[in-house]
């Protein structure tokens, strides 16, 4: 066991996040005050990052992905972290890897496309009524011969004015529970779909989170994504690699860039005749913020290296998400306080940091439902939480 890259993990750390400062970090700003990104700014960059193979790495290499390792692939969700949601969606892909669940028509028709940046997906998992508990949806889906007729709302679909299809979650046997929910692909505009408002945010600026509604969609058996009655599995298998790559990698991504910012102005900003750096106050936030970043991506690395080794690490994941989120809440808030008025001021990215790090304790699970998992987990014998065997 070593904690060393190796030369082309850091060949892959640095071709990212000279990328990343090179094309997409020049856009921010442009995004925040705009709220979106132009098609053909997104056609560009997209480009140039399928030109460097940095589009849809988690994919394997047969599907025409990058076909990292799990350890690998986080190494990259890290350097994304550095940017913005939207810069990175259409920079580098977000390809699901429920889609990896389709059949040979389906990987043709859906899967492969999205891997060539000529097809976007969304998932369409989350209901008014339905958030972190993602059994409790009620869209329904009905067996009509050998079609199916979907009735249902979703909403905060990331991505869903841009996406033009969607892996759809819906109840297809009310009396089976867990195992009474399958997963559908839904294509804009099929009749009775219609793609609502896109919800405001507090940050995130520039990727849409919309409502949907299902009026009497008609879909026929090539839209049943996967087995009948497996679509929770699938769901929370992918929501574990959502949590793992979107929240905590890119979590600790941003925490990381936000440091580099909180270190440089303790350096260079002078009060009372001295480096602000020089005070205890300020060295103590960055101190703590140095340990919490250090003590989260280790738990990341440790999380990954267990998923490549064939395990299925469920309660991890989910400790890593509160730890990670929560990292990121505290450091983002120690920036805003050491840049004190210019922290809070639009002038500086740092007041935008701080309104997206928000979203990361609430979307893909809250970190109460986290440590509810958690707990049951340790109730059931599992020390691997805290202890080695």
């Amino acid at each position: 066991m070593h904690f060393m890259l190796d030369d082309q993990q850091r060949l892959l750390v640095r071709t990212i996040r000279d990328f990343v400062k090179r094309e997409l970090m020049p856009l921010e700003e442009t995004v925040e005050s705009r709220g979106y990104l132009a098609d053909d700014i997104a056609a560009e960059i997209q480009q140039k990052s399928r030109d460097l193979g940095l589009y849809a790495v988690n994919i394997p290499t047969k599907y025409g992905g990058g076909g990292l390792s799990v350890l690998d692939w986080m190494l990259a969700e890290e350097q994304y972290g550095y940017t913005s949601d939207i810069l990175i969606r259409r920079a580098f892909g977000n390809v699901y890897e429920i889609l990896l669940e389709g059949n040979a028509e389906q990987i043709e028709t859906y899967l492969l496309p999205t891997v060539q940046g000529l097809r976007t997906c969304s998932v369409a998992f989350t209901e008014p009524a339905a958030g972190s508990d993602a059994a409790s949806i009620k869209t329904r889906a009905v067996r009509d011969g050998d079609d199916w007729i979907l009735n249902g709302a979703k909403h905060f679909i990331s991505d869903g004015l841009y996406s033009d299809f969607f892996v759809v979650t819906a109840v297809t046997d009310p009396e089976a529970g867990y195992n009474g929910i399958s997963t559908f692909i839904v294509e804009k505009g099929m009749s009775g779909f219609t793609i609502g408002r896109d919800q405001p945010m507090m940050g995130l600026r520039g990727t849409s989170h919309v409502e949907m509604s299902f009026d009497d969609v008609r879909l026929s058996n090539t839209h049943l994504l996967g087995l009948e009655g497996k679509g929770l599995k699938m769901a929370l298998a992918t929501l574990g690699r959502v949590r793992l790559a979107q929240v905590a990698a890119r979590a600790t991504g941003k925490a990381t860039h936000v440091m580099d910012k909180m270190l440089e102005h303790a350096q260079d900003r002078k009060q009372f005749g001295a480096q602000i750096g020089t005070f205890q106050m300020i060295q103590q936030m960055l101190a703590d913020s140095a340990m919490d970043i250090n003590a989260t991506r280790l738990a990341l690395w440790q999380t990954a290296s267990r998923i490549d080794q064939g395990e299925d690490p469920r309660a991890s994941i989910s400790m890593l998400k509160v730890q990670a989120a929560e990292m990121l809440g505290h450091v983002v808030d120690r920036a805003v306080q050491i840049f004190g008025g210019m922290g809070y001021c639009r002038d500086l990215p740092i007041e935008r940091y701080y309104r997206d790090a928000r979203i990361y304790r609430i979307y893909d699970g809250a970190s109460e439902i986290h440590r509810v998992v958690m707990a049951k987990s340790l109730m059931k014998g599992d020390t691997s939480l805290y202890n080695i065997e």
